[in-house]
């Protein structure tokens, strides 16, 4: 189980604090079928207390969101939310968070320290035997392939920093090539961006360091060894920091798992994954500030 986010009144207060900010037009839940209308009843628990649940969601160490609500929210949380509705209603009202917790990320970015590490993770929406069964994401997601072998699904693109905070992130196709969302992911980005031998590539780094980041990447064994400033050999050897993020998002957050049945659920459960990180206290990092780093720093 992950550490706490925040207690739970503070974390409300905070999504609360949010949503009074934004101008949320209401969108219908409940589309009409074959020229049929359907009632889309306004639920009496709130945007905010919905943003907070599916929150709390990724730290409470269940499986499935239905047995975090049924068998803990409706049964523990009570006096936390007195106006609690049906699991189903839940669910159908579930993509007007949708837009909050995508807003409500971008406002969590973490700040540019000069170190960033880059680096993608697939996001398999179902097992492979299932692709050509697969209706929910058949127009959306693709076969891709990793290190760990062929999946269908998509990318999730991160950039963070060296205390372990999201910096950046971009959502493709399990196909598309690791090196391109990075130009536009990192245009806010300054300093040293690390990576692994797979965004090797001399347009990439020319337009980076154009916009005054220096792309640092390991090489190939085909490649001739280059001269490379002893504090970047050591900070290409602490990528792990990203790997071990995405092991949590998957393994400890469950951005990824096989029973979505909407598109736009699977983006809130995402970017509801991605905020209960960033909520963390305690993150994967490096001690940057140590004062052998800052000594090769000042040698380099």
């Amino acid at each position: 189980m992950v550490q706490a986010v925040m207690h739970i009144t503070k974390l409300f207060c905070l999504v609360d604090n949010f949503v009074n900010t934004l101008n949320i037009k209401d969108i219908p839940m409940l589309v009409a079928d074959s020229g049929k209308q359907k009632r889309n009843r306004q639920p009496k628990l709130s945007l905010s207390e919905m943003v907070t649940i599916m929150i709390l969601f990724h730290e409470s160490g269940y499986r499935t969101f239905k047995w975090y609500y049924l068998n803990y929210v409706c049964v523990h949380m009570r006096g936390e939310f007195p106006h609690l509705i049906s699991y189903s209603r839940f669910i159908a009202h579930m993509q007007k968070t949708t837009k909050v917790l995508i807003l409500l990320m971008q406002k969590m970015m973490g700040e540019n320290t000069g170190i960033s590490f880059v680096d993608s993770t697939s996001i398999a929406v179902c097992h492979n035997k299932r692709i050509t069964r697969n209706k929910t994401f058949a127009n959306l997601a693709t076969r891709g392939k990793t290190s760990m072998g062929w999946f269908f699904g998509f990318k999730l693109h991160l950039i963070v920093n060296d205390k372990g905070e999201i910096q950046a992130l971009n959502l493709t196709k399990g196909n598309v090539d690791d090196r391109i969302p990075v130009l536009k992911m990192a245009k806010n980005i300054r300093g040293k961006l690390f990576g692994d031998k797979g965004y090797l590539s001399s347009q990439l780094f020319k337009e980076l360091w154009e916009n005054g980041l220096r792309l640092v990447t390991t090489i190939r064994k085909n490649m001739k060894p280059k001269l490379v400033p002893m504090i970047d050999r050591i900070l290409l050897r602490k990528r792990f920091i990203i790997e071990t993020i995405n092991d949590q998002l998957k393994n400890i957050c469950q951005i990824e798992h096989s029973r979505h049945r909407s598109p736009i659920n699977f983006i809130a459960n995402l970017f509801s994954g991605l905020i209960c990180y960033q909520l963390v206290e305690k993150k994967p990092s490096l001690k940057a500030d140590s004062p052998h780093l800052i000594a090769l720093s000042l040698v380099a």
